[in-house]
């Protein structure tokens, strides 16, 4: 239950003075309240605001800047009134200072509401900014218009929040007064020495300075107040993947130790040797099996590094120990890729493995239910589709999630459901930066693999201008004729498959006119068997220059395709466009990556193709791209599940993150049931920020 004392602030916005039904909905879709659901109150008061308007400089009028936001105390002269029935003509009215005349200016304002607005003889306090025309200045319809005996109420100091239609200024700043009135006193989270060390203020003190800053110095993200806020919205995040993850530990795992005979054979089978970092990840993955508590650890790897072979070597272990192992994947596509991987080596090691995906329908799909549950089913690959009810294992010891960001973190606790005492890898292609791994995996320990297999090479990528298309054409016809195979990404047209598609079938058809029929078409609008159909021609040479939107992106394996073009490059985010090159140099042939684009190129655009260039390391990619874009897009904040930040930027605050992790560690070691004065104030504080889940498991034992 929700402790009473924060129900105020869990009351939905309508409750709010002013808000009615249309302005609240207008509200919930502002502060991204869940489809159905209405915004609350809490949500209004960490919607914080994004710019700050000074409004404390007052010059007089004939020393305004130009584009300046300036106050003035004016007279008001006469009233200018447009011309009957033009509306196009602006209602002027005239006033003055002792340093100069200015005109404020009205388009399509109403007659009556400016007469008693600026009455003449009268004079008022005007704030808004400053325009000049001819010499002359002007303010067009200004901000504020106060008598002299208001001045107090004009907002010398004026937050700006983002706006949606619907929410007008004056309204948002109405209802956030009214939702930090409803603050209560709250018990204090805080660790008191690392309070006194920042001279944070408290909670209630921070969340109003926050909305009412009295100087540009309240609203930098350094501030007291602000970073308070901060801290307390990341404790909660890593308090709650520290309880996650003693929870974790303390339920009941098995260990399981195998005899390393099926490894061996795997390995054997292998084309390449065992990187060092790929004997360093299968060797804390089978510490890990052999304790008697669970397993959750994280697998980053590189494109190309290997992950699919060390995942295949951890189900080798257990099968070894008469148990059964699970490979999950976002989709059908790299499911099938993982299994035409794996399954040559599971045939030379002697592991029963088998395909789930929903494809499998009839007598197909209930052979391999009845595999899974009498146990001659060693090793099973495929989508969600496993773990859909109806699908049983006999023992299920390890199950291994790849691609984890697709998946969403809450599923994390449920995955392993399907078995007794199931042991967790999660498998990531995009190496994640120290902060967001602490952000995002905070509970999950981590192995990295950092090296490529033996005999790969280098990749050589080049920035190449679209106006150069024909050149680009007919280069690739020249290493087409020398037996070549060659990738042609589709650009990113925006969220929109359908838009992709077209953009991939129009440069189908005109690379099909030019080079001929060596070129093949593929994209997720397509049937399953068409697409497979598709990729398999391109694998076997049918086709030389597969046309591709960004379906190909992660698990598509081709070892001797040597080209990848990459149209309109700027439109990609760094990471998929690594993940995208990394199609090609698979093999100990030298490979090409071309990134066309279209000019002029913004800085974030020319910035990323510049790293791309320059490097392939993916764990350097993946800093970059934080720096560019924040930890919010970096990972995807649309994929389900994610912990959106409100309040924090994790990407800039790695520091306090850090303090924040060891707090949290600590808080579990010394009260895990948060039995302490200070454990029950975090209880408050898991529910304030939405991390209620986490007490569910301490409850659940």
């Amino acid at each position: 239950m929700r402790p009473a004392l924060l129900n105020p602030l869990f009351r939905p916005v309508t409750s709010l003075a002013g808000i009615g039904p249309k302005t609240g909905a207008a509200l919930s879709r502002l502060l991204d309240a869940p489809e159905g659901e209405e915004a609350r109150v809490v949500d209004l008061l960490f919607h914080l605001p994004v710019a700050l308007v000074d409004r404390r400089n007052q010059p007089g009028v004939a020393l305004a800047p130009e584009g300046a936001i300036v106050t003035l105390k004016v007279r008001i002269d006469r009233h200018q009134k447009p011309p009957r029935g033009n509306r196009r003509v602006p209602y002027r009215v005239f006033a003055h200072d002792d340093t100069g005349e200015v005109a404020l200016t009205f388009f399509h304002a109403p007659e009556g509401w400016v007469e008693k607005l600026l009455p003449v003889g009268e004079t008022r306090y005007v704030s808004g900014r400053m325009e000049w025309f001819n010499g002359r200045p002007s303010m067009v319809h200004p901000d504020h218009v106060v008598p002299e005996a208001d001045f107090a109420s004009l907002p010398l100091i004026e937050p700006v929040y983002p706006m949606t239609a619907g929410i007008t200024k004056k309204l948002m700043l109405r209802a956030v007064d009214d939702a930090l009135g409803s603050v209560p006193a709250l018990p204090d989270w805080l660790d008191g020495p690392l309070r006194r060390k920042h001279q944070w203020p408290d909670f209630a003190d921070a969340l109003r300075i926050a909305h009412h800053p009295s100087t540009a110095l309240d609203f930098s993200p350094e501030s007291k107040p602000l970073t308070r806020l901060a801290y307390d919205e990341l404790l909660a995040s890593q308090l709650a993947l520290a309880l996650m993850r003693a929870h974790q530990r303390k339920s009941v795992g098995r260990g399981r130790k195998g005899d390393g005979s099926v490894s061996a054979k795997v390995i054997a089978a292998l084309p390449f040797q065992l990187t060092g970092s790929q004997r360093l990840a299968v060797a804390e993955i089978n510490a890990d099996l052999a304790k008697p508590e669970r397993m959750l650890r994280l697998l980053q790897g590189d494109v190309g590094s290997g992950k699919t072979v060390v995942a295949l070597l951890a189900s080798a272990t257990v099968i070894e120990a008469g148990a059964q192992a699970a490979i999950m994947a976002p989709t059908e596509l790299l499911a099938r890729q993982h299994a035409r991987t794996v399954t040559r080596l599971a045939e030379a090691a002697g592991i029963r493995a088998a395909v789930l995906t929903g494809r499998e329908r009839g007598k197909e799909r209930d052979a391999i239910i009845a595999g899974l549950a009498d146990g001659s089913i060693d090793l099973l690959i495929g989508t969600h589709a496993l773990f859909q009810a109806g699908v049983d294992f006999a023992d299920l010891a390890l199950v291994v999630v790849d691609e984890q960001h697709r998946f969403g973190v809450h599923q994390r606790l449920a995955l392993s459901a399907k078995g007794g005492a199931t042991d967790v890898l999660v498998m990531t292609a995009t190496p994640i930066p120290r902060t967001l791994e602490l952000t995002y995996y905070g509970d999950m320990d981590v192995s990295r693999l950092t090296e490529k297999p033996a005999g790969r090479r280098p990749i050589t990528t080049s920035v190449v201008s679209s106006t150069r298309m024909e050149e680009v054409v007919e280069r690739i016809r020249a290493r087409t004729t020398e037996g070549a195979k060659a990738y042609w990404i589709c650009p990113l047209v925006e969220e929109s498959d359908v838009l992709d598609v077209t953009a991939a079938e129009e440069r189908f058809k005109a690379l099909k006119k030019i080079l001929g029929p060596i070129v093949g078409l593929v994209h997720g609008k397509m049937a399953p068997t068409e697409r497979d159909a598709a990729m398999t021609d391109f694998a076997a040479g049918r086709v030389q220059v597969l046309v591709a939107t960004t379906v190909v992106e992660v698990g598509v394996d081709v070892p001797d395709a040597t080209i990848i073009v990459i149209e309109h490059a700027e439109r990609f985010g760094l990471a998929q466009l690594h993940q995208l090159r990394g199609r090609v140099g698979r093999s100990d042939l030298p490979s090409t990556c071309l990134l066309l684009y279209k000019g002029p190129l913004g800085q974030v655009a020319e910035e990323r193709l510049k790293i791309m260039r320059e490097t392939e390391d993916g764990f350097v990619i993946a800093e970059k791209d934080l720096e560019l874009r924040g930890g919010g897009e970096t990972l995807g904040t649309r994929q389900s599940g994610m912990p959106g930040f409100r309040l924090a930027h994790p990407e800039h605050q790695s520091a306090l993150m850090e303090t924040a992790r060891d707090d949290a560690r600590l808080i579990v070691e010394t009260d895990p049931d948060l039995k302490s004065p200070r454990g029950a104030a975090l209880r408050v504080l898991l529910y304030l920020f939405g991390r209620d889940a986490a007490i569910r498991l301490i409850r659940a034992g």
